[in-house]
C-alpha cells in the first residue's frame, strides 16, 4: 500500500503568503473588489468550454449512480447561474465597517463597534466545484483570504477553477489571497491545526467530514451540519398544499442538504399518504421506508418495488438520493420527540392548518430554520436574499442557518477620547 507524501513546509509557506494577502484586503475600496467580483463572472462565462473539460475529467472517475455526481456535475446553465450569484454578491452592501453600536461613556469616551473581516477562512469541502466560486467570491466581499480544502472528487473541476480566480486576483498584486490546497486528505490535518495562519474553519459535506473536523481542528470551527431534514403532515393539514410541499422538498434537487429525508404524519391523515407520495412514485421513482402502519396505507397504492419496510437506520439518515423514510406519529408529542432524536438542527418543516399547532411546532422544533406550510428547499443564502451562501450552520454560537457576508464579519471595538487615562 503506496503512503501519500505531503510537503507539509510547502502548504505552510503558502499559508503564510494567504495570511499576508489577508492584510492586503482590507486596504481595497469597495468598488474594487466589486469590479473583481464582475471579471469572474466574465470569465466563468467565458470559459465555460475550458471547466467543463476539467469537470469531466472529475466525472469520468466517478459513478453516475453516486449520490455525490450531482453534486460534482458542471453544466453551461449551472455555470451561467454561478456567474449569475457572483453578480449578486459584487452587488451586495459591504458588511465592513459598519457602526453595530456606539455610546458615549461618562467620562466622555466615544466607543463604537464596527463590523471587521475575520481575516483568513478555511474551507473543507467535498465533490462541490461551485463552493470554490462561492467560497471565495463571499470571502473577497467580505475582506477574508481563502483557504479551501476541496477533496479529490473535484481535483481537476478546482484547479481549473482557481486558475481564473488567479487570473483575476494576481494582476491585482493580490496573489495567494486564495489558495487551494492540496486535494489528498494527507493535506488536510496540516490546514486544521495551521494556528496563526488560518482564524476559522468550515467544514461542508458528510457528516463524517464535518465529524471528523470538529474532532481534529485545533482552530476555530463553524459547523455546518449534515441536513437530516423532516416535514410532519399534521392532522389539520392541507391535502393538496401537503402533496406540493412534500414533492419539492423531496423531488426538486435530491443531493442538496435542505432536501427531505422523513415524512412524520398523524395516523388520523393516513389515508391522505398514497396521494401525498403519488407523484414521488410516478414521476421519481422514490424508494420508501415506510414503518407499519404507513406501509399498510400505501400497500396497491405505491409500486411494489420502491416500497420497503422502514428499519432503525431509516431514521436519522441523510440520502441526499431518491430515498426517504415515513414515519407514523399517533400525537404531536410523538412528531417533537422524533425529530428531537434524528433531527441535525437544520431544516424542520410542518403542514398545518392550526395556528396553535403550528406555534408551538416554531417554539419547540430545535433547528436552524423552521417552516410552516412550505417547503425545505428554501434553506439557502440566495433564497434568503443573502446572496451566495458558504453554507447552512447548525450550531448556534456566532452564525446559524445560511451563512453570507455579514456572518463572514467579527468585530472590533474602536475608542476614541482626549486624553482620558483611568484611575
Amino acid at each position: 500500500m503506496s503512503t501519500i507524501t505531503i510537503d507539509k513546509q510547502a502548504i505552510i509557506k503558502a499559508l503564510e503568503q494567504t495570511r499576508d494577502a489577508s492584510r492586503k484586503l482590507v486596504l481595497l475600496e469597495e468598488s474594487t473588489i466589486n469590479e473583481m467580483l464582475e471579471e469572474l463572472a466574465d470569465l466563468t462565462v467565458a470559459r465555460t468550454d475550458f471547466l467543463l473539460q476539467a469537470n469531466q475529467q472529475d466525472l469520468d472517475r466517478m459513478d453516475p449512480s453516486n449520490p455525490k455526481y450531482d453534486r460534482l456535475l458542471l453544466n453551461a446553465d449551472r455555470l451561467k447561474g454561478i456567474a449569475g450569484d457572483i453578480r449578486k454578491v459584487a452587488q451586495l452592501p459591504s458588511p465592513l465597517n459598519i457602526k453595530l453600536e456606539g455610546r458615549t461613556l461618562p467620562n466622555g469616551l466615544l466607543l463604537e463597534k464596527r463590523s471587521v473581516p475575520m481575516g483568513v477562512i478555511g474551507i473543507i469541502f467535498e465533490s462541490r466545484p461551485n463552493v470554490t466560486f462561492d467560497v471565495f467570491s463571499l470571502c473577497l466581499k467580505s475582506g477574508n483570504a481563502a483557504v479551501l480544502k476541496g477533496s479529490r472528487d473535484a481535483h481537476f473541476s478546482n484547479l481549473a477553477i482557481k486558475a481564473l480566480i488567479d487570473e483575476v486576483v494576481n494582476k491585482r498584486g493580490l496573489a495567494g489571497v486564495c489558495y487551494l490546497a492540496p486535494s489528498v486528505r494527507e493535506a488536510l490535518p496540516i490546514i486544521l491545526n495551521a494556528v496563526g495562519y488560518i482564524d476559522i474553519a468550515i467544514p461542508r459535506g458528510s457528516q463524517g467530514l464535518i465529524d471528523f473536523v470538529r474532532k481534529n481542528a485545533k482552530i476555530p470551527v463553524i459547523e455546518t451540519g449534515a441536513g437530516i431534514v423532516h416535514t410532519y403532515y399534521d392532522k389539520s393539514a392541507n391535502l393538496e398544499k401537503g402533496k406540493n410541499i412534500i414533492t419539492n422538498a423531496k423531488a426538486r434537487r435530491v443531493s442538496v442538504c435542505n432536501a427531505l429525508d422523513c415524512l412524520i404524519i398523524h395516523e388520523e391523515r393516513l389515508a391522505d399518504l398514497p396521494t401525498l407520495v403519488k407523484d414521488l412514485g410516478s414521476q421519481h421513482q422514490c424508494i420508501i421506508y415506510a414503518d407499519q402502519a404507513s406501509t399498510v396505507a400505501l400497500k396497491d397504492h405505491y409500486p411494489a418495488e420502491l416500497l420497503h419496510p422502514a428499519n432503525e437506520t431509516s431514521f436519522g439518515t441523510e440520502f441526499l438520493s431518491m430515498k426517504m423514510s415515513i414515519k407514523t406519529v399517533k400525537k404531536l408529542e410523538e412528531a417533537f420527540d422524533h425529530i428531537a432524536r434524528y433531527s441535525s438542527k437544520h431544516s424542520e418543516a410542518i403542514i398545518t392548518e392550526n395556528d396553535e399547532v403550528a406555534q408551538q411546532f416554531l417554539k419547540r422544533v430545535d433547528a436552524a430554520v423552521v417552516y410552516v406550510n412550505t417547503s425545505t428547499a428554501f434553506t439557502d443564502g440566495a433564497q434568503f436574499g443573502l446572496g451566495a451562501e458558504i453554507g447552512i450552520s447548525t450550531q448556534k454560537l456566532h452564525a446559524r442557518g445560511p451563512m453570507a457576508l455579514r456572518e463572514l464579519t467579527s468585530y472590533k471595538w474602536v475608542v476614541k477620547g482626549d486624553g482620558q487615562v483611568r484611575s
